[in-house]
């Protein structure tokens, strides 16, 4: 049975090292029928190690998931964009194509312990993939 993908979904924050990339990996795992891609208003160009050590923890890691910026991704259509920091959400730009955008914000966990991380995917997958399902309804 092939594998289709109805639902396109984008991850924005500011950095794209840790919670969009966590909230990309738990989306391309967990949600059928949907993919996601994840960038940064201002990408910091690497993947934090405790954000990947993390998802090869949980065996979802993947080599194609890096930091990249927006313009890599603004001509992608999109069903949803989800931002995750106050300041993607602030600077989230327009897309090309009308594309509907929510807001569920989480602390960084960046520069903390690696139980930040563990907590920060628990939120994610707890509160960020129920509003990604619902908004795409």
């Amino acid at each position: 049975m092939e594998n289709t993908v109805d639902k396109k979904v984008l991850i924005l924050c500011t950095g794209n090292s840790c919670r969009s990339i966590i909230a990309e990996a738990l989306i391309n795992s967990k949600l059928e029928g949907f993919s996601s891609d994840s960038s940064g208003v201002k990408a910091s160009g690497r993947v934090n190690p405790n954000a990947q050590k993390l998802l090869e923890q949980k065996g979802i890691w993947d080599s194609k998931y890096h930091s990249k910026t927006i313009d890599k991704v603004i001509e992608n259509e999109y069903d949803l964009v989800v931002t995750v920091c106050d300041n993607a959400h602030e600077t989230c730009p327009m897309f090309p194509k009308a594309v509907k955008v929510i807001h569920v914000g989480f602390e960084d966990p960046d520069g903390k312990a690696f139980d930040a991380f563990e907590a920060t995917y628990k939120e994610i997958e707890e509160i960020l993939l129920p509003k990604v399902i619902e908004a795409l309804k």
